[in-house]
């Protein structure tokens, strides 16, 4: 295992760091080149969950993937320099996808609750030539082969999380800024497949979220797998004991399955 930490270019991103975890380096026996996945850990774009970040890295590794997780910028640092992070690493991963034994067209990206609002925007946004130029890369260097989203903020309209759209944008954005935040808008043909589960009793990010991703996703024919758990609260992680708060807050087995069936949706990609 190449366990390392590097920090995003400080003139552009003041507080952004990658941390990769690469397995099967030059120096194992067998080298295997393996698909990648990117974490956006959740928090609000007011923080990073550390409950979203290395534990969520932990699985995806022993379903055989290279991971790399992005702690992103957050508020006071507002839009477009979280994006421009997850572009920059994206385009930093596949530069060193031959050095790292990384699939360069099976590099997905994860994201939870904000965290699946900054995937998602990526998914979306790739192809757009402001943002690879934004990093020096080209759009074919950022952009996501998949998406996998975890109970994701998606719209800025009705079913919104308005917490992470004050920490995104400011109290007071323009009003063509905060509706340009609504990713059930931004979906093209350019999307990639995509992955997405929620729970019907989320109450802070409400399922109408994924809802609206997944109708978007389909009226653009993009492949997509969707899963609604009938319970279980905002944040769940894992939904295991490695993740659960002391009082078994984000405990909810049943929901625990989303990791098999992340795993069997990969093998098809």
């Amino acid at each position: 295992m190449h366990y390392q930490t590097f920090d995003l270019p400080r003139t552009f991103f003041p507080d952004g760091h990658l941390t990769v975890y690469v397995q099967n380096t030059p120096q194992n026996l067998m080298v295997k080149s393996r698909p990648l996945v990117l974490i956006c850990p959740g928090g609000g774009y007011g923080g990073i969950s550390v409950r979203e970040s290395e534990p969520l890295a932990l699985p995806f590794l022993t379903m055989g993937c290279h991971v790399a997780v992005l702690t992103y910028s957050v508020a006071p640092h507002r839009y477009p320099i979280q994006l421009q992070e997850a572009a920059w690493a994206m385009q930093f991963l596949r530069a060193h996808a031959q050095e790292w034994h990384i699939i360069p067209d099976k590099m997905m990206v994860l994201g939870c609750s904000a965290g699946g609002h900054l995937a998602a925007h990526l998914g979306t946004a790739w192809h757009e030539p402001w943002l690879a130029e934004s990093v020096g890369a080209t759009p074919r260097q950022i952009q996501p082969n998949g998406l996998i989203l975890c109970y994701p903020v998606i719209t800025s309209g009705e079913h919104r999380n308005i917490g992470s759209f004050e920490a995104l944008l400011g109290e007071n954005p323009a009003p063509a800024l905060w509706q340009a935040m609504s990713l059930e808008h931004k979906v093209t043909e350019h999307t990639p497949p995509t992955f997405i589960w929620h729970t019907f009793d989320d109450t802070v990010v409400p399922a109408e979220n994924a809802l609206l991703f997944a109708s978007a996703l389909k009226r653009a024919n993009v492949p997509f797998e969707l899963h609604v758990y009938p319970h279980g609260v905002h944040g769940l992680s894992r939904c295991n004991e490695q993740t659960a708060f002391e009082n078994g807050m984000c405990l909810q087995p049943e929901c625990e399955s989303w990791l098999d069936l992340v795993k069997t949706w990969l093998a098809t990609q």
